[in-house]
């Protein structure tokens, strides 16, 4: 008797429910991307308890006649791909005809639909087929999910707390809205609006939608291109930042992808503009012809492969570091005041118990309720204070007018320096500026080593463990590259006879010592370029004037005049700032002397 037979297709689609749909994001990323694929220009999405209970997405997209409607059920049923060349050139967000079998078989599904004619309406419980019936004429989809793993407990009892899955039914909802800013999104929660788009295809907008407009107004715009690839897109100011990747958001073809190498070469070409344990907030559009990319990956279809990656990571990396470096990114300070009052929600709580199949879980979500608040009315234009500000942030400055020309005046604290110019105010960390003038010194002496050394009166012996001195004697051509005269002194000992002339002369030995730290932790990750970053670092913070460290005004000016010739003169080599600016405006709010009919 043969062992081998064919799969009962209920229970295949269960499997593939198993990779499609893993949560209740799963089957929102699937209908969404179905309603965009449809030419939908409004899509809304309603939940009820985090989808959990319930998932309800409207379109107006072009819809299905009552034939597709059943059909589109049927696995690997799609519109989207007719021959197998249309896999190598794929442009549409679904193609694998997996998703809806996959959400039929593990919910309860009624689907609303119609052309424009005679609508239809399918009713499928566990992947079985329950009726069809006729329905109204209104062109565009509805598809409501109820129910979701009510047939899998295995899977029902592992999904998350319903703040986790609303949390990424939004993140989802937030990153496909920014990949389609001509459509509009909306999303409710309980019939609570947790976003809104406006679909007029301008990105900023939609940005400002996600993340509000104190973000929006930092943001820099990016376009470039070459023969294969045009990007597009938003970059935050170094002074924005998240302490998660997930806030940069890379689109291609009007998909949101996930590819590591992208995501690490924006985040290095922010380095030493920000702090390193945190990351900017991004949104580049990658245009590319769809032969040269591959989504056929993952049945997310978010993972993506690039047939010529490395070409496009040094466009990405030399726009935004252009951007970066003909920018004024000196921190504005921006005080607000209460002027004006207008009645806007007030967050409050209400309490959800989960029914039947988690009754042990209890959760909040908020409803709104009408409240008087204070508001700063320089935010009551928000589209004019933003499309003013991008204009600002879009004129590009000469490298030598980045940092403005400012005039010390006094120190706070003995450690913040007060300057002023016909603009405003500005304070300076005299410790971050010195550490950043050092910083770039000891870089480009790194960079471009000279051929001079100066002998030690005593040489300095460096004893070290056998595995150290083993990894070391591999890497002494570094030393000496940088004009060190370095041997091997004994079993496990090195001798160091000369170094450089650029080495400050109260801390040979001990910077000696710490690059040698440096070769032996890199180890075999060990790269020149990462070498020198973590010596000019080190070298740059030891070397600085400290905090609450007197300085006289003619040391106060010279700092001031080499931080402006700095490459990055924003930001000390950790990211931090190393200026403040209070425009005259901003003092005057502060101290009540501009008249209420000037704020604008």
């Amino acid at each position: 008797m043969s062992k081998i037979h064919v799969m009962d297709e209920i229970l295949a689609n269960k499997i593939a429910a198993g990779e499609v749909v893993e949560r209740c994001s799963s089957v929102v990323k699937e209908l969404v991307e179905n309603s965009i694929d449809a030419g939908a220009t409004l899509i809304k999405v309603e939940l009820k308890e985090a989808g959990t209970k319930e998932i309800k997405v409207t379109d107006n997209g072009s819809g299905m006649d009552r034939e597709d409607a059943v059909q589109a059920f049927s696995r690997h049923a799609t519109s989207k791909l007719i021959s197998e060349d249309d896999l190598y050139r794929i442009d549409t967000l679904g193609f694998r005809g997996e998703a809806l079998p996959s959400i039929a078989s593990v919910s309860e599904v009624t689907l609303i639909t119609s052309t424009g004619d005679v609508g239809t309406i399918v009713k499928i419980s566990g992947g079985k087929l329950l009726s069809v019936e006729n329905g109204d004429a209104r062109k565009g989809t509805i598809f409501q999910v109820q129910n979701l793993f009510y047939n899998t407990p295995a899977r029902l009892k592992h999904l998350k707390s319903l703040y986790a899955e609303l949390g990424s039914i939004t993140d989802y909802m937030n990153k496909i809205a920014l990949s389609h800013p001509d459509i509009q999104f909306r999303l409710y929660n309980n019939d609570n609006e947790i976003l809104n788009t406006d679909g007029t295809n301008h990105l900023l907008k939609t940005i400002k939608a996600v993340y509000g407009l104190n973000v929006a107004r930092k943001m820099i715009e990016v376009n470039t291109s070459d023969e294969d690839y045009k990007v597009t897109g938003y970059i935050s100011m170094p002074e924005v930042h998240r302490s998660s990747r997930n806030h940069m958001v890379t689109i291609v073809n009007g998909r949101v992808v996930r590819n590591q190498e992208l995501n690490r070469i924006i985040n290095d070409s922010y380095h030493s503009f920000k702090p390193d344990t945190r990351y900017p907030i991004v949104v580049l559009e990658i245009e590319v012809d769809p032969s040269l990319v591959d989504v056929n990956i993952h049945p997310t279809k978010m993972d993506i492969k690039f047939s010529k990656l490395e070409e496009l990571k040094e466009l990405i990396a030399n726009e935004i570091q252009n951007k970066l470096h003909h920018k004024n990114l000196v921190v504005k300070a921006e005080p607000t005041v209460s002027e004006e009052v207008i009645t806007k929600p007030k967050y409050v709580e209400q309490t959800l118990v989960l029914e039947k199949e988690m009754p042990e879980q209890k959760v909040t979500f908020p409803e709104w309720e009408e409240e008087e608040i204070i508001v700063n009315s320089d935010f009551v234009n928000e589209d004019e204070t933003l499309f003013e500000s991008q204009n600002e942030n879009n004129q590009e400055l000469e490298m030598e007018k980045r940092m403005p020309e400012m005039y010390p005046v006094g120190i706070v604290h003995g450690t913040y320096i007060i300057c002023q110019n016909e603009e405003g105010m500005f304070l300076i960390d005299q410790h971050a500026a010195k550490e950043r003038v050092n910083y770039e010194y000891y870089m480009k002496k790194l960079g471009n080593p000279n051929q001079i050394s100066t002998p030690l009166l005593f040489p300095i012996t460096i004893e070290l463990s056998t595995s150290e001195f083993i990894l070391i004697k591999g890497k002494l051509d570094v030393l000496r590259n940088m004009k060190f005269v370095v041997e091997e002194f004994g079993y496990q000992s090195l001798l160091v006879k000369e170094h450089p002339t650029w080495l400050p002369k109260d801390y040979v030995e001990d910077s000696i010592r710490k690059m040698i730290e440096i070769i032996i932790q890199e180890g075999k990750h060990f790269s020149i370029e990462k070498f020198n970053e973590k010596i000019a670092t080190m070298m740059s913070c030891k070397h600085a004037i400290k905090a609450n460290q007197y300085v006289d005004m003619k040391e106060i000016e010279q700092l001031i005049f080499d931080l402006r010739k700095c490459d990055n003169p924003f930001n000390c080599p950790h990211g931090r700032p190393t200026t403040v600016f209070f425009t005259n405006y901003d003092l005057e709010k502060l101290f009540k002397r501009s008249g209420f009919e000037n704020l604008k």
